[in-house]
C-alpha cells in the first residue's frame, strides 16, 4: 500500500480551485499538513472545506493547507451545557445575532489572546473571508449585551455543515453562550456537522466528539451538497431558545 508522501503538495497561484491531493495523503507530522502555495481565492477556499481542507498559516509563512487526523465536530444540538453555564443562560442579558458585524468579529477573533499575541488571521485571510461573507458563505454569530459586542464567532455555511473558524469573547462564557445558541439553531435547521478542525480541552469539556478523518470526509460530501436557505442567515436575525 502506498502511504502519504513524505512532504506536502505544491500549488501555484494559477492551479485549478480543486487541484488538492486527497485528504488521506496529509503528513502524520505535523498532522494534518496537506499543501502549501495557491491562493485564498472564493473558488479554492469552497473547493478545500467541502474536502475537509482548511487554510492555517501565520505572517511570513506561505498559505498552508491543513486536514488533520481525528477532525473535532460538535453534532448540532449535542453541545454539553454545565450547571454554571446553565444559569447563565438564564439570567444572561446578552441576545445572539446574525451577521451584524462581521467585520468587528473578524477582528476580534484575530485580536491578541491572553496567552499569545500571535495570531494565524493575517489580513489575507481576512479579506478572503469578508469576500465569502459578501457572497453569503462566511457568516458572524455574535453575542450583544445591548449595544455592546461582547463576543463572536465566524464560519461558513455549505451545505449542511458549518465549518466554525474562529471565536472570542470580550465577557466571560460569551463565546459559550454563542456556541449553545447556534448547536441548537442549527439542529432546528437540519444541519449534520459543525467543524471544529482541531481539538482543545476547552471544545471537549463542552461535548466535541474526535472523528476519523476518513469519517469526517465521507460524511462531508452529501451534507455540503444539501441546499439550504440562504435567507435563514439574514442579517439581524436573533437565535436563541
Amino acid at each position: 500500500m502506498i502511504g502519504p508522501p513524505r512532504g506536502p503538495i505544491i500549488l501555484a497561484p494559477d492551479d485549478p480551485p480543486d487541484a488538492f491531493p486527497e485528504p488521506g495523503h496529509a503528513m502524520r507530522e505535523p498532522d494534518g499538513l496537506l499543501a502549501v502555495g495557491g491562493d485564498l481565492s472564493s473558488e479554492r477556499l469552497l473547493a478545500a472545506y467541502r474536502r475537509g481542507i482548511f487554510p492555517w498559516f501565520s505572517d511570513g509563512e506561505p498559505i498552508l493547507w491543513w486536514s488533520p487526523d481525528p477532525r473535532c465536530v460538535f453534532r448540532p444540538g449535542q453541545v454539553r451545557v454545565a450547571r454554571r453555564l446553565r444559569r447563565t443562560l438564564r439570567s444572561s442579558p446578552v441576545r445572539v445575532r446574525i451577521n451584524t458585524a462581521f467585520d468587528d468579529v473578524i477582528t476580534g477573533c484575530a485580536g491578541p489572546r491572553s496567552y499569545t499575541e500571535e495570531t494565524w488571521i493575517t489580513s489575507e485571510m481576512k479579506r478572503a473571508y469578508c469576500r465569502l461573507h459578501t457572497s453569503g458563505v462566511a457568516h458572524s454569530i455574535e453575542a450583544w449585551d445591548g449595544e455592546r459586542l461582547v463576543g463572536g464567532l465566524y464560519g461558513l455555511a455549505i451545505g449542511g455543515v458549518f465549518f466554525g473558524e474562529s471565536m472570542f469573547s470580550a465577557t466571560r462564557d460569551a463565546s459559550k453562550i454563542i456556541l449553545v445558541h447556534l448547536s441548537r439553531w442549527l439542529e432546528k435547521q437540519k444541519f449534520g456537522l459543525i467543524d471544529c478542525q482541531v481539538a482543545s480541552a476547552h471544545l471537549i469539556s463542552m461535548g466535541a466528539i474526535l472523528m476519523p478523518r476518513s469519517d469526517f470526509v465521507e460524511e462531508l460530501g452529501p451534507l455540503c451538497a444539501r441546499s439550504h436557505d440562504r435567507t435563514l442567515w439574514e442579517s439581524g436575525r436573533e437565535i436563541g431558545f
